[in-house]
C-alpha cells in the first residue's frame, strides 16, 4: 500500500499585517520563497516535483503555480490553489498526500500562504437566498467567537488566561531557538507611511524571525484591552490570532521512494477529515472533525500525543480543547496564533509542519492539527512522526 511522507519543511518568518516586513511582497513572493527552501532541504531535482497544491484565501489567480514558477521549479511542475478558509494550508497537503497514495504521484509539494497586508473584499458577491436560508455565513468570524464565548460561558477571564499562557509558550519556544529550524530568511522591500503626512517610502528589511508575538504581556494588561465588538462582548486585541503575512511548505513523497532515496522523513501524513456546524459557531468546527478523524482511524483522544489547534479565538480553542477533553500540557505547547500569527491560507501548514518537528523533539507518535473554518466548518490532520 502506498503511503505519503513528509520528508521536508520550511517556511517564513511572521510578519505584522501591514507593519512588517512582507506589506510590501505579494503572496507569490513569499510562498516562492518558503517552497524554493522546503525542495533544497529535500534534496529532490525540482524536476521530479509533479505538482504545488497551496492553500490561500486571499489569492489572486493560482498563487500555487507562480510560486511554484518563482522558487525555480520547471514549467512541467504544475499548480492548484485552493481555499478553505483557515484550513486552507492543511488541506493542501491531504491532497497532495491523496495524490502520492491514490493516483501514484512521487513528489509533490503541500503549502500554504496569505498577505493579510494585501487581503482583498468582495469576492463575487451574494446569493440572497443563502441570506434567507443561513444569515450567519456571512457573520465575521470575531461575531462567531464572540457568540461561543457567551453560548458556552467562556469567560473573559478565562481567554485571558489563555492568551498570555499562548504567549509565555511562545516566548519561550522562540527564547529556546525550537523555531530556527524551521525558518528561513527572506530580503524584502518594507514599505513605510509617514503618520502625519501619509507620505510613502520603502526600505530593505528581512525577515528571518516571528516579529508577531508580545512576550512583555501580562494579565493586566489583558484585562485592560476593550472588547472589538463593544461593552458586554469578550474578544479583543489581546485573545485573539494576530493578523500576519507568511509561508510554508512541505514536501512530500512515497514511503518507498523516500526509502529508496536513504532520506529520513518527519513522518506520514495519515489522514484527514471535515465536518460542518452551525455558522454562528463555526469556531467549535474541531469538536465535530476530531472525532470523525479519530474514529476512522480507531485511535482514541489519549491516543494523540501532540495537539495544534489553531488559535483563532481563545474562546473557540478552549471551548474544543476542554469539550474533547485534550490534556492542556500537550496542547499548544509552544503557544499558538494568538501569539505567533495567523496568514490565514499558511496556517494549517505551519501547524504541521511545527507538529512533525515538535512531535520529533518529546519522542510522540501520534500528532493530530486541528482548527475552525469560517462558515462553520472544522478540520483535521493526523501524522504519525518518525
Amino acid at each position: 500500500m502506498r503511503q505519503a511522507v513528509i520528508v521536508s519543511y520550511a517556511r517564513t518568518g511572521l510578519a505584522k499585517a501591514g507593519r512588517g516586513g512582507f506589506n510590501n511582497t505579494s503572496n507569490m513572493t513569499i510562498l516562492g520563497h518558503a517552497i524554493r527552501a522546503a525542495v533544497e532541504r529535500s534534496k529532490v531535482d525540482p524536476a521530479e516535483i509533479e505538482d504545488v497544491i497551496a492553500g490561500c484565501v486571499a489569492a489572486s489567480g493560482n498563487v500555487a503555480r507562480a510560486a511554484g514558477l518563482l522558487a525555480g521549479l520547471p514549467v512541467t511542475t504544475s499548480g492548484m490553489t485552493l481555499h478553505r478558509a483557515c484550513s486552507s494550508g492543511l488541506n493542501a497537503i491531504a491532497v497532495a498526500a491523496h495524490q502520492i497514495v491514490e493516483e501514484g504521484a512521487d513528489i509533490m509539494v503541500g503549502c500554504g500562504v496569505d498577505s493579510i497586508s494585501f487581503q482583498g473584499g468582495g469576492g463575487g458577491g451574494r446569493d440572497e437566498s443563502l441570506t434567507d436560508t443561513h444569515p450567519a455565513i456571512w457573520m465575521p468570524m470575531i461575531e462567531t467567537a464572540d457568540i461561543v464565548a457567551e453560548r458556552y460561558k467562556i469567560s473573559r477571564e478565562y481567554q485571558d488566561e489563555f492568551s498570555l499562557l499562548s504567549q509565555q509558550r511562545m516566548a519561550a519556544a522562540q527564547a529556546a531557538g525550537k523555531f530556527k529550524d524551521e525558518i528561513i530568511s527572506v530580503k524584502t522591500q518594507m514599505k513605510l507611511v509617514d503618520k502625519v503626512t501619509k507620505a510613502e517610502s520603502f526600505v530593505d528589511a528581512v525577515v528571518d524571525r516571528d516579529e508577531c508575538n508580545r512576550p512583555e504581556t501580562t494579565l493586566e494588561g489583558l484585562a485592560k484591552l476593550e472588547p472589538v465588538k463593544g461593552p458586554g462582548k469578550y474578544i479583543t486585541a489581546g485573545n485573539a490570532s494576530q493578523l500576519s503575512d507568511g509561508a510554508a511548505a512541505v514536501v512530500l513523497m512515497e514511503a518507498k521512494e523516500a526509502e529508496r532515496r536513504g532520506l529520513q522523513p518527519l513522518g506520514a501524513f495519515k489522514g484527514w477529515a471535515v465536518a460542518g456546524c452551525e455558522p454562528d459557531e463555526m469556531g467549535i468546527g474541531p469538536v465535530f472533525a476530531v472525532p470523525r478523524l479519530l474514529q476512522r482511524h480507531g485511535l482514541k483522544i489519549s491516543d494523540i500525543d501532540l495537539w495544534e489547534l489553531n488559535e483563532a479565538f481563545a474562546s473557540q480553542c478552549l471551548y474544543s480543547r476542554d469539550r474533547l477533553g485534550i490534556d492542556p500540557s500537550i496542547y499548544n505547547v509552544n503557544g499558538g496564533s494568538i501569539a505567533i500569527g495567523h496568514p490565514f491560507g499558511m496556517t494549517g501548514a505551519r501547524l504541521s509542519g511545527h507538529a512533525l518537528m515538535e512531535g520529533r523533539r518529546r519522542g510522540a507518535k501520534n500528532v493530530v492539527v486541528s482548527m475552525c473554518i469560517g462558515g462553520g466548518m472544522g478540520g483535521a490532520g493526523l501524522f504519525e512522526v518518525y
